[in-house]
């Protein structure tokens, strides 16, 4: 919806100077939709080369034209899904053995049969491992590919030093959009603890909110679904967005000469592109879900994960380069084991909870993208900030568990069908192939373009590299290997 809030103070004309046209409640002169859409972005076309921000870009040799990052929040377990260990203690392999999968010698869990079917295109990861057991520490490392000061810390908040830029928002800083909508969106929710506290590592961090990647709360599964930022009430038709429009820069022109700075020009522009994006009716189909036939809707499957994750193709195929579809955390949840931190009953939330909507909407965003001849630009990452202890606790569930755990990717230029890295017979410590967060975001973003010594500025001028971790060359397709950094 549209409002406009009064302020306090009045201009010579009676004007109130610090009135605040809102769209869906997020103000557009405060932390709203421009803040949101105004990450200075430039697209590599190759070597090195410098955008606005300040950014320097080196290029790779990424087939990716956008990703989609899949987050089950809470940890899964690696046992149940992609490293089974059929010839573990019972205490550890759990109640559910290993299926075969459609590659000769790849198994997965017998939870994840859709999955199996398209495993020609899974790269595996097992052993990935950040040595933090804290969701938000260790939620903190895997989003931004730098270990959370200091490490095992949960409740954690957003802040110094523990600033660095998410994924996301490299992405959205990094990568023009291709449409109206911002480079990168998160879905439907943000990630926060049971005590409500928001995890960090989720916003720009230190390269401030004009770099922040778009967050839509929604819940596409609901039967009453729609996006709040782009409905206009009754009484605000489309043709009167117009006087909107004069009248916000009737206020901009009142403004006193010492607040006509930069970033007064560039939140003008914000304001315009706001304007753009709410009069846009592609943008608005973007999110449009009735516009998909019942079939394929449910294919993902008719729950908050799949309907989001059929929503992230849309998103992308209206330009969006990066979208994170965080897994939602509905009022339901249990407070001793909400989402994938299978703390109790583990075996009972794996069967009717978690995998069913993991299966059908990750093996359905793989046929759809391939379907659509999308796959081989878009890379998919299926992640989680840890794993699962070992051995089950005296609940039947598992505890937190960062020294070695799996993560899945497909499409963008990665191999399928392979496996990366080992651990050990109990799924306890990587046994080869380690993998550490930065690994896994240098990966992420060589396959969309930008090797790792692409740099930026922060907003005292200093210069950092997008990732310090290392690209996993293995898990890329035979064409698709890192180039030298320019010298």
């Amino acid at each position: 919806m549209i409002t406009l809030r009064g302020g306090a103070a009045r201009l010579c004309d009676q004007t109130r100077r610090r009135d605040m046209l809102h769209i869906g409640g997020l103000g557009l002169l405060g932390l709203g939709l421009p803040a949101l859409l105004g990450g200075h972005s430039v697209q590599a076309a190759g070597g090195l080369s410098s955008n606005s921000a300040g950014a320097h870009i080196v290029s790779s040799p990424g087939r990716a034209k956008s990703c989609i990052l899949l987050f089950l929040m809470g940890g899964a377990p690696q046992h149940s899904t992609w490293d089974p260990k059929p010839d573990a203690p019972a205490e550890v392999r759990g109640d559910f053995g290993p299926i075969d999968a459609r590659v000769p010698g790849m198994r997965i869990g017998s939870l994840l049969p859709k999955l199996a079917t398209v495993a020609d295109k899974l790269c595996l990861l097992r052993a990935v491992s950040t040595d933090d057991n804290a969701h938000s520490s260790s939620g903190y490392y895997m989003l931004t590919g730098r270990p959370h000061v200091p490490m095992n810390r949960e409740n954690a908040n957003p802040g110094a030093p523990n600033d660095w830029p998410c994924l996301a928002a490299v992405a959205q800083r990094l990568m023009a959009s291709r449409g109206e909508l911002p480079a990168a969106v998160r879905l439907p929710k943000h990630i926060f603890n049971t005590d409500g506290s928001v995890w960090p590592g989720q916003d720009a961090g230190f390269l401030g909110r004009n770099a922040d990647p778009w967050l839509f709360r929604c819940e596409p599964a609901s039967a009453n679904y729609h996006i709040p930022e782009f409905h206009l009430p009754v009484d605000v038709p489309a043709e009167r967005l117009e006087q909107r429009q004069s009248l916000l820069r009737l206020y901009n022109r009142r403004l006193d000469e010492a607040e006509r700075t930069g970033a007064i020009g560039a939140y003008d522009q914000q304001t315009q592109r706001a304007f753009n994006l709410l009069g846009s009716a592609r943008s608005r189909s973007a999110f449009n879900l009735e516009m998909e036939t019942q079939a394929t809707r449910e294919r993902y499957g008719m729950t908050q994960f799949g309907q989001s994750t059929l929503l992230a193709r849309r998103l992308v195929e209206a330009g969006v380069r990066l979208v994170q579809v965080n897994w939602f955390r509905g009022p339901e949840e249990p407070s001793d084991a909400p989402c994938w931190d299978s703390h109790s009953k583990e075996s009972d939330r794996l069967k009717n909870v978690l995998m069913p909507p993991l299966d059908a909407a990750f093996s359905a965003l793989i046929e759809d993208l391939d379907g659509r001849g999308l796959l081989d630009e878009t890379l998919v990452v299926c992640l989680s900030e840890f794993g699962r202890t070992p051995r089950f606790n005296g609940r039947a569930g598992r505890d937190h568990w960062g020294p070695v755990f799996s993560i899945a990717l497909a499409g963008g230029g990665v191999r399928g069908g392979m496996i990366h890295g080992s651990s050990d017979r109990l799924g306890a410590q990587p046994r080869d192939g380690r993998v550490r967060p930065e690994d896994v975001t240098a990966t992420i973003l060589h396959c969309l373009g930008y090797a790792p010594g692409t740099a930026f500025l922060d907003a005292q001028g200093r210069t950092f590299p997008v990732s310090r971790g290392d690209v996993l060359e293995s898990t890329l397709a035979s064409s698709f290997s890192p180039k030298a950094p320019p010298q």
